[in-house]
């Protein structure tokens, strides 16, 4: 079965709202083995809105339609949709029961944007709201589920869960879609595409997908396949082949980020690790302890920005800084060691490096990181170029760091 999924609202043509409906959605049809075959985004245009549900009957076997479900002036679906499906809009006395006591207990009084979201579809059923009160309709053209869901992430979702999904599931047979994620970093798109080399002995009939990102490559596998059992099987097969070209350089599946997987490193080892940062301004901190229980390992983190900081509070040489510059390798495997000492952890890492626009140069050009590492066996420090965008620098060092201090701890090279 394939599903046309339609969102509406001129907020999202102008790019004022990042459009997350149709990402969850999508994967949630997945999980029950809908394919998309086509995701449309039109402004809040009676036409544009028609149009949309016009060509979506003629291309789908389902459609979801989200957004306009509101009670001001430039929420026109619903109206929209009682004139595609020729329906009359009347009150409906359940619509207002549950307004009525959404209302008391928001002790909000009744107004007649209240009274407009009571009007509803005499030929659509409710599609409850457990949160809010603009309620969601299910119209059926033939044997084709149309759809229409409030555009408020968080209701869509409740209900897509609650509602959408146990009434769809029943008419899927003999199709099972599964996705399986796996994580890498360290490591660009095209060189990754290279090492695994062709695909079709690997794949087996099975898709992969290279998905970019300043964090690293996430690599996809799609399956279609008659059952869950089959499904199963076939995704651990890709990802056993995948994993024999590519393995050191996937750290997690799925859902997984880099620092939970480093923190489980730490914790499993019985290590302890502190932060020296200069160009990342805390963020690699920031990231370390967005993992709960990280305390267990996190020592310290320190923002040494200035050269007079990294010499006061890690101990750093100021003849060393004045000799090789704050951004080099000398002053980055000082300040791991450095911090490393100073907190008495099993491992200290730093950063160090330009992150722009300004303050490059011919031999030290925006972009440029070095990435600091000490333990009792070895003090390093690894030269990166991250481009020059200041923000992606930033992102992609902290990436850097924790991916290096991955390979250390599996002792891969």
């Amino acid at each position: 079965m394939v599903c046309e999924i339609v969102t509406i609202g001129d907020e999202l043509l102008i790019g004022q709202v990042l459009n997350t409906n149709q990402a969850f959605i999508a994967e949630k049809l997945n999980s029950i083995g809908i394919d998309v075959g086509r995701m449309t985004t039109v402004g809040d245009s009676s036409a544009s809105i028609l149009q949309a549900f016009e060509e979506g009957m003629q291309r789908a076997d389902i459609v979801i339609v989200t957004g306009g479900l509101g009670p001001t002036h430039d929420d026109i679906t619903k109206k929209a949709a009682a004139r595609f499906f020729d329906s009359e809009l009347a009150p409906n006395p359940e619509l207002r029961t549950r307004i009525e006591e959404i209302m008391q207990t928001r002790n909000i009084a009744w107004t007649q944007a209240a009274e407009e979201q009571t009007m509803f579809p005499k030929n659509a059923s409710i599609v409850k709201n457990p949160i809010g009160t603009a309620a969601g309709m299910l119209f059926s053209q033939g044997e084709k589920p149309f759809i229409i869901l409030p555009g408020v992430p968080y209701e869509m979702e409740a209900m897509m869960e609650q509602s959408v999904i146990p009434l769809l599931a029943p008419l899927v047979h003999g199709s099972v879609i599964r996705h399986h994620t796996l994580r890498s970093s360290g490591i660009p798109e095209s060189i990754l595409a290279q090492k695994i080399g062709p695909l079709e002995e690997i794949l087996d009939g099975a898709a992969l997908a290279f998905l970019p990102s300043a964090a690293g490559v996430r690599m996809r596998i799609t399956v279609h396949a008659g059952d869950e059992p089959s499904a199963s099987q076939k995704i651990q097969q890709v990802e056993k082949r995948l994993l024999e070209k590519v393995g050191r350089y996937v750290y997690g599946t799925g859902n997984d980020e880099l620092e939970q997987v480093v923190g489980r490193l730490l914790a499993d080892r019985h290590l302890t690790i502190s932060v020296a940062e200069s160009c990342t301004g805390g963020a690699l901190a920031d990231r370390i302890t967005n993992v709960s229980g990280s305390s267990a390992y996190f020592e310290r983190g320190v923002v040494v920005y200035s050269n007079r900081s990294k010499t006061q509070i890690l101990g750093v040489p100021d003849e060393l800084i004045q000799l090789h510059g704050a951004v080099s390798k000398e002053v980055a495997q000082a300040m791991a060691s450095g911090i490393r000492s100073v907190a008495g952890t099993d491992i200290g890492v730093s950063t160090t490096g330009i992150a722009g626009p300004t303050g490059g140069s011919p031999e030290k050009p925006v972009g440029l990181v070095w990435i600091g590492y000490s333990d009792r066996s070895a003090t390093l420090a690894i030269k990166f170029n991250f481009g020059q965008f200041r923000l992606n620098t930033k992102n992609r060092a902290t990436q850097a760091t924790l991916e290096l201090v991955r390979r250390k701890l599996l002792q891969i090279d």
